[in-house]
């Protein structure tokens, strides 16, 4: 009788053990990049004030720091993520890293408006890891057959990560400021972070399986390049001409820039759908398990990036006008806090329950959260409670979203283009958070005048925020349910 000797099979437990192992170390060293991007994007803040003073400039042109870095990452997340896709993820991931590394230290030396504003925007790289990381995640876990469960409870422990980071950020800037009183030396804290995270990638992180594509189409990366330059253009200057009151003929500004924007983003689409290798697959996109996601992201960056400037203003509001929570700036730092809190919720709750709960349900429910949360800012939102348990409701939806998002982008897109599509949820967030953001500055600015002698916007203005924002969820909630009932799993569709 022959003996069959068995060898470390895809079915043998040792197999499986193993590659388990190795998943949850690759998750655990995630968890701390994006602890670091939560840093990254929670530690400036306080500091702002301190920074105006340290290099001479008006509060007013801090606004100009978050549209240099819109720009960068609207530009640079699709075009990095195809490279993942094409070179390995990880490469492009320490490449990201060593980037952000750099343009962080810069910020430690920069002794004037422009050289901060050039290195503030090129911190923007960042953005890229989440993406790169669901890719890589993804890839190994294909190798097992359990890719998109995997990685569906990766996401949402990531992105726990990312809103902790955040908050120990906001909190840490404060207090080494506080103790040291030296703005460049509270400012290395982050720049070191950044550093020991590109070591831990190069070091801990393996690559994935490239796509063996080798050529890029220049053409096309041109053209999205200045599309996406033009359109985010166009929304930071809509968003500037509110605040600043730039005057009626910056509106011609907008609409060339706008219309310039679509139309090398039209001929973009039609350019990729011609080449052999898009930059972005445009057939990919159009699929429909893909297409409700990525018009998700964009619905849900409404919420999630455009309506923390009116959530932070309303809170300031002097109850004497009828409305407004009259919060001074600790205070409402406290209720940014606890909607992070909540936005940590939802995505624990994701992660926990990815397994058991359809992914499709749990993205229709999520964005249903959303639409509920801020449904309930029209009638109730004159006292503390009922603005807190109004964020509360739209924070966990808007945390389960933001992990779910690119795990589904990523679970939908083939071989070779995980990078790609998981990348595409954070430019059209991105995308719809400058939208927002820029259309809420002018609703805002437009309502200030009928308010008496005041700075404040009109509370028809907050309504209308409101009402956008809670649209934008129910559109999201009906647009996933369009999505085929057998998307976001591990097994082959039927």
């Amino acid at each position: 009788m022959t003996r069959i000797t068995r060898g470390a099979t895809s079915s043998s437990p040792s197999f499986r053990s193993t590659a388990l192992g190795i998943t949850a170390g690759l998750i655990g060293w995630f968890i701390v990049v994006e602890i670091v991007s939560g840093i990254l994007q929670g530690y400036y803040i306080p500091l702002f004030s301190d920074i105006v003073i340290e290099l001479g400039i008006r509060d007013a042109d801090v606004n100009w720091f978050e549209a240099g870095q819109l720009l960068l990452s609207a530009i640079v997340v699709p075009i990095l993520a195809k490279l993942g896709d094409m070179f390995g993820h990880k490469k492009i991931l320490v490449l990201a890293a060593v980037l952000t590394a750099l343009a962080s230290w810069g910020l430690v030396f920069a002794d004037s408006f422009w050289t901060f504003l050039l290195f503030w925007a090129l911190q923007g790289f960042y953005v890229v890891w989440l993406p790169l990381e669901i890719a890589l995640i993804f890839e190994r876990g294909r190798k097992q057959n359990h890719g998109v469960s995997l990685t569906r409870r990766a996401a949402g422990l990531l992105v726990v990560g990312l809103e902790a980071g955040a908050i120990i950020g906001a909190l840490a800037a404060g207090q080494i400021y506080a103790a040291t009183g030296d703005l460049a030396l509270t400012l290395m804290m982050p720049a070191i972070a950044v550093t020991v995270v590109a070591v831990i990638i190069a070091v801990f992180v393996p690559e994935s399986t490239p796509s063996g594509e080798r050529s890029i189409d220049t053409i096309g990366t041109i053209l999205l390049a200045w599309g996406l330059l033009l359109v985010t253009g166009a929304l930071a200057w809509m968003r500037l001409i509110g605040e600043l009151d730039l005057g009626p003929g910056a509106w011609w500004t907008v609409a060339g820039l706008l219309a310039a924007g679509i139309g090398l983003l039209a001929y973009f689409v039609r350019h990729e759908l011609g080449h052999r290798n898009p930059i972005i697959d445009i057939r990919i996109l159009t699929r429909p398990d893909m297409w409700p996601v990525q018009a998700t992201a964009f619905l849900i960056g409404i919420s999630l990036l455009g309506a923390q400037g009116p959530l932070s203003t309303y809170a300031g509001t002097d109850p004497a006008l009828g409305y407004g929570l009259g919060l001074d700036s600790a205070q409402r730092s406290y209720l940014i806090g606890l909607y992070l809190v909540s936005l940590i919720i939802g995505a624990v709750i994701f992660s926990v329950t990815s397994r058991k709960v359809s992914p499709r349900l749990m993205l229709i429910a999520a964005a249903l959260l959303v639409g509920v949360g801020y449904t309930l800012f029209l009638p109730f939102h004159l006292e503390l409670w009922q603005v807190l348990l109004n964020l509360s409701i739209a924070g966990i939806g808007c945390g389960a979203l933001v992990g779910a998002m690119p795990a589904a982008a990523a679970a939908a897109a083939p071989f070779g283009h995980t990078g790609e599509a998981s990348g595409m949820t954070n430019t059209t967030k991105t995308i719809g958070g400058a939208f927002s953001s820029a259309v809420f500055g002018v609703v805002l600015a437009a309502g200030a005048g009928t308010v008496a002698g005041q700075t404040a916007g009109s509370l028809g203005g907050y309504m209308t925020v409101w009402a956008i924002c809670a649209a934008g969820g129910f559109l999201a909630a009906l647009l996933l349910l369009l999505v085929p009932k057998v998307a976001f799993s591990d097994a082959p569709p039927v």
